[in-house]
């Protein structure tokens, strides 16, 4: 079952399902999502000595972090530079994908699940912000990780704090015997969001000792 805007209020209202700031309810809740926005944190591949990228062996180690122009802090590792901070545009051209972060903070409670839609308004200018994970187990705490690519034939800018999706909950029959945020195997526990791929620790693709 999909929760309503009804539903949707009476969860918010209860306090177990929690999504803020919500600063405009009567906007930000449609007939059966939530939207949400775009966050200030983006996470691009960059050209690197690596020729590429092997999951058996994937470790985006830190390597310096300092001060841009812009006022965004600028952090980079050996496969990517993550961009923190700042109000400018953030530009996405044909072909490039890049890790964005939902602005909102979002827990759900152990009865409910969730799926990451994107607007259609930009999905109708080629802007897609979720390639595979469109689905958020129950018991997660966090700020959403976005995949976006851009499949369109022109740049497009993406503003911190513009509308770029909706979260819709459904109702499970029971309550998750172990929700994500106990899970021993959860890699993305209380992430911050834009987190780079923790792939290597993938029980099933880390070596042999």
């Amino acid at each position: 079952m999909i929760l309503s805007d009804r539903d949707l209020k009476e969860r918010l209202a209860k306090g177990d399902l929690v999504f803020k700031p919500l600063e405009d309810p009567e906007h930000t809740i449609s007939p059966a999502s939530i939207d949400f926005r775009l966050g200030d944190r983006f996470t691009v591949f960059k050209a690197s000595e690596k020729s590429l990228i092997d999951p058996m062996d994937y470790d985006d180690k830190f390597r310096e972090e300092f001060q841009l122009a812009s006022g965004r802090k600028m952090i980079r590792h050996d496969y990517t530079d993550v961009f923190e901070g700042g109000n400018e545009p953030f530009m996405v051209h044909p072909g490039d994908f890049v890790l964005g972060k939902v602005h909102e903070y979002l827990e759900i409670p152990a009865d409910l699940a969730c799926t990451v839609n994107g607007r259609s308004s930009l999905g109708r200018i080629g802007l897609i912000i979720h390639s595979t994970a469109g689905w958020v187990d129950p018991g997660f705490r966090g700020h959403i990780t976005l995949e976006i690519t851009n499949i369109g034939r022109l740049p497009i800018k993406l503003y911190p704090g513009m509308r770029v999706g909706q979260f819709v909950f459904h109702q499970l029959n029971s309550p998750s015997e172990k929700p994500y945020n106990v899970r021993e195997q959860s890699k993305y526990r209380d992430e911050q969001g834009a987190t780079q791929s923790r792939l290597g620790m993938d029980k099933e693709l880390q070596k042999q000792q």
